[in-house]
């Protein structure tokens, strides 16, 4: 007979020892699906029914899932049971979305009629489909009724086309592929002749082609007319006339040659200064070279004074302008002339104003594009280590660049000079002569007569050198000078009649007004010329 008797919870048998569990056991005791329930015997003990089993079930599952993380990150504890589980989840899953991925088939329309396969390629051959494709159903038009074959093809009457004359090509061979015959090439060829040299015709220059008729089915067409601008004053047309005979008809162009002349003040640099007045680079580069033969750019000339240029430019009636070389240089200093140098000769050289009749005192030129790094005077030599006379003048420079005489003379001497390495040597008036070491390459020989600014050589490093650069050093009577400030006499090259000539051309030139050659001329209109281009006749035309 047990007795219950409820004492901290629980229940013991009479007569025996009894237990007993604290407060906080009791708390602490989570509650477990295997906990074994004690009945009194003489209450009957109840079976869960099966919500129960189930809810308990889905309570364990879930206590479970909690404590297991079933998709953990798979890029950490690589190969472990963790891992493995999460690859597990992975795979399951993905097998999951494959089974139960949809299934596509094919859903087929009925056409608005029934169509024939012959029916189909007339359909295609009528559509854009053909022209993006190439055609690939072979017929240029769907068999009907209403379209019959044709025995002949009608070719057009005439073409109109333009061919460009490209670099290195020659105006026969463009003939040849416009489409012209042999024989009309021909013709053509010494038609042109006549005015001007064949070969004289510039790469670039557009020809105008009219081609007519052929005289047999594959023979090649005759050509009708050919327009293009054989000269900058110039244009030339070739026409078949009546009798079928080709002709040559001159289009003279009006040009103007007044030469254009750019003045103003120096500034902080002449270069801008001159670039803003709308001076033509290639000018403003011929200028310094040959203002920089007789002053020094950075000391003889102020930022007060004044360049006066003048180049050689040409302006059409039809509006194209050309400009030419460098005519004229000066410098003016309180309005008074400095320096006046005149383009003149066969050689194409610069004179000065003041030196055509009397001997003067000309600056040597700079010899290459560099600066000074060692100059005239004693200096411990950088590769044998002791103090020696340095006799001459060091000029940094990159490797190849062009060395310049600094003045005309003649050379004495060109090879290799012991230290020097590769080395030139030129002989100038007064005695004075100038030397030019450590080239890379020597462009002169022994004898060769050269000019200010000609190109002897390129700098190097041959002989005792650290590195690429010029050596200039020079001469009076065969003992060495300082080069720097070294100034040459220059012989008259102007003298008689040929110097009254120099100074009218001279005063020619001074007469020009800055800016006058800016203006416009009047258009003369070349109505053969103009009215038979293609673009004209496909402009719209002005009505009203």
């Amino acid at each position: 007979m047990f007795k219950a008797l409820e004492e901290n919870g629980g229940y013991i048998r009479d007569g025996a020892e009894a237990a007993s569990l604290s407060h906080a056991q009791v708390v602490a005791a989570p509650a477990s699906p295997e906990e074994v329930w004690l009945h009194a015997p003489d209450e009957p003990a109840e079976r869960p029914g099966l919500f129960d089993r189930f809810a308990d079930r889905c309570r364990r599952f879930e206590a479970w899932c909690a404590h297991v993380d079933l998709a953990p990150d798979l890029a950490s504890e690589i190969g472990s049971r963790k891992w493995m589980r999460g690859l597990a989840t992975f795979l399951g899953l993905s097998a999951a979305a494959i089974a139960l991925w949809p299934d596509f088939s094919e859903v087929e329309a009925a056409t608005a009629m029934p169509v024939e396969h012959r029916e189909r390629d007339e359909f295609r051959s009528q559509s854009i489909a053909p022209l993006a494709l190439g055609a690939d159903s072979g017929r240029h038009m769907g068999a009907s009724t209403l379209v019959k074959p044709l025995a002949h093809v009608p070719e057009r009457p005439t073409i109109q086309l333009v061919s460009t004359l490209g670099q290195g090509d020659s105006f026969g061979r463009m003939l040849e592929r416009a489409g012209v015959g042999g024989s009309d090439i021909s013709r053509v060829s010494e038609l042109v002749a006549n005015a001007l040299p064949v070969n004289d015709i510039a790469s670039g220059t557009q020809f105008d082609i009219t081609l007519g008729k052929r005289a047999a089915p594959n023979a090649p067409r005759a050509l009708d007319a050919i327009d293009f601008r054989a000269r900058f004053d110039l244009d030339l047309s070739i026409e078949r006339g009546d009798d079928g005979n080709l002709s040559l008809v001159r289009h003279p162009i009006a040009v103007d040659e007044t030469p254009l002349r750019i003045r103003g003040t120096v500034g902080s640099s002449l270069y801008r200064s001159a670039r803003n007045a709308g001076a033509p680079v290639a000018a403003i580069q011929s200028y310094l070279q040959a203002v920089d033969k007789y002053l020094r750019l950075e000391d003889d000339i102020g930022s007060s004074d004044e360049y006066d240029m003048i180049v050689a430019y040409k302006r059409s009636a039809k509006g194209e302008r050309q400009v030419g070389k460098l005519l004229y240089a000066g410098i003016e200093r309180d309005g008074k002339p400095r320096l006046q140098l005149l383009r003149w000769g066969k050689g194409d050289q610069m004179f000065s104003a003041s030196s055509i009749d009397r001997p003067r005192a000309v600056p040597i030129g700079q010899p290459v594009a560099g600066r000074i790094t060692s100059r005239y005077g004693m200096r411990r030599h950088p590769i044998l280590g002791y103090v020696r006379m340095h006799a001459g003048l060091d000029f940094g420079a990159r490797y190849g660049s062009p060395i310049y005489a600094v003045a005309d003379g003649t050379v004495t001497y060109a090879g290799r000079h012991g230290g020097h390495g590769k080395y030139v040597r030129i002989q100038h008036s007064g005695g004075l002569g100038t030397g030019y070491a450590h080239m890379s390459r020597i462009a002169v020989s022994s004898g060769t007569h050269v000019r200010a600014g000609q190109v002897i050589g390129y700098v190097g490093s041959t002989g005792l050198s650290t590195g690429p650069h010029l050596h200039l050093e020079a001469y009076r009577n065969g003992h060495t000078i300082n080069p720097a400030g070294l100034s040459i006499m220059s012989r008259p090259q102007i003298a008689g009649e040929e110097r009254e000539a120099f100074k009218a051309r001279l005063k020619s030139l001074l007469t020009v007004e800055p800016g006058a050659a800016l203006g416009t001329i009047a258009p003369v209109t070349s109505a053969h010329a103009e009215a038979e281009r293609e673009i004209d006749r496909l402009a719209p035309k002005k009505v009203g």
